[in-house]
């Protein structure tokens, strides 16, 4: 399960990175005119503020349920997931790859690179502990899952882990590619190359945000638990006392940690109202037990004889339907 707490660490940690390490971009690509620095400086200032909409993200989606959500906020998450990538799409991976044009076709002479040195080497420093920050976050959020770092970074439900991870891991080979492109510029003495790392860049980014598009969409549309977690469900509530049979459950995510739970359940004939109406609290309860991320379970229950027709609330009670 996701721990909000650890996602918010990470974010604070990769903003407080990110800004200090935007800014020493910024003036070393001034004294030196390295267009893969500019590039950078720009990766970084947009990492910033994606991290602050993250957070915000997180702030609204804990607002509590009202009448006019009465779901909650949940999914704000994912709204400013979806922003975050459309940001850097468009203004870190358009406006690197837009520097790197421009240097291509018009190439600057490089001056000193000694400044570009020592910049990108405390930002690879920086950069290193911001995505462990993130990367332990996503591996808390998926402990006991069995699944590997790049699996639980495909499944994740929490933009502001999977969304933290990339765009660190996305600095870092960015800034490789910037500290390729001076070096190889100077060394060579052919400036094309700082151009080219500034596009490099750019597409890195781009292809990120692609990537973050696609899992922000399909959870904004609404995408329900692993093959795993329906299994466990049908079997819990296949064993419980006077369940005769269980169709596969409806889920889907509201947020990282709130997933609604539907179920059609078929009770033995004998059993009465009062305790068709005990069964399903029991099974609510053993459910939340093994999947607390089931915030809402509804069981519209029935007996096999179709002689009552119960839809039983998440409150645990039970309105006969005649």
């Amino acid at each position: 399960m996701a721990d909000p707490n650890s996602s918010k660490t990470a974010l604070f940690g990769g903003i407080a990175a990110n800004v200090g390490i935007a800014v020493s971009k910024f003036v070393a690509a001034y004294f030196t005119g390295s267009s893969a620095m500019l590039s950078e400086g720009i990766h970084s200032l947009v990492d910033s503020g994606n991290g602050v909409l993250l957070l915000y993200g997180i702030r609204q989606s804990q607002k509590p349920a009202d009448k006019r959500h009465p779901f909650g906020r949940s999914k704000e998450q994912y709204f400013w997931g979806l922003i975050v990538a459309v940001l850097i799409f468009a203004i870190g991976g358009g406006m690197s790859f837009y520097e790197g044009i421009k240097h291509i076709l018009d190439p600057e002479p490089l001056t000193d690179p000694l400044w570009n040195y020592i910049v990108l080497g405390v930002a690879i420093l920086f950069e290193g502990w911001a995505f462990w920050l993130a990367a332990k976050a996503l591996r808390q959020a998926g402990s006991g899952t069995g699944l590997s770092f790049w699996g639980q970074l495909r499944t994740s439900k929490d933009p502001a882990v999977f969304a933290s991870v990339l765009e660190n891991l996305a600095a870092l080979v960015g800034l490789v590619l910037a500290l390729l492109g001076v070096y190889f510029g100077h060394a060579l003495n052919n400036p094309y190359f700082d151009g080219g790392a500034s596009v490099a860049i750019g597409l890195l980014l781009m292809l990120v945000a692609v990537f973050l598009v696609s899992r922000t969409r399909s959870l904004l549309v609404g995408t329900g638990v692993d093959d795993a977690t329906i299994d466990s469900v049908m079997r819990l509530v296949g064993q419980q006392p006077g369940v005769e049979q269980v169709r596969p459950p409806l889920t889907m995510y509201l947020g990282p940690t709130d997933v609604v739970l539907a179920l059609d359940v078929d009770f033995h004939d004998h059993l009465s109202a009062v305790e068709v109406e005990q069964a399903v609290a029991a099974m609510q309860d053993t459910l939340r037990t093994k999947h607390p991320e089931f915030k809402r379970i509804f069981v519209e229950a029935k007996s096999l004889t179709e002689k009552s027709r119960d839809t039983v609330q998440p409150t645990n009670q039970v309105t006969p339907q005649i």
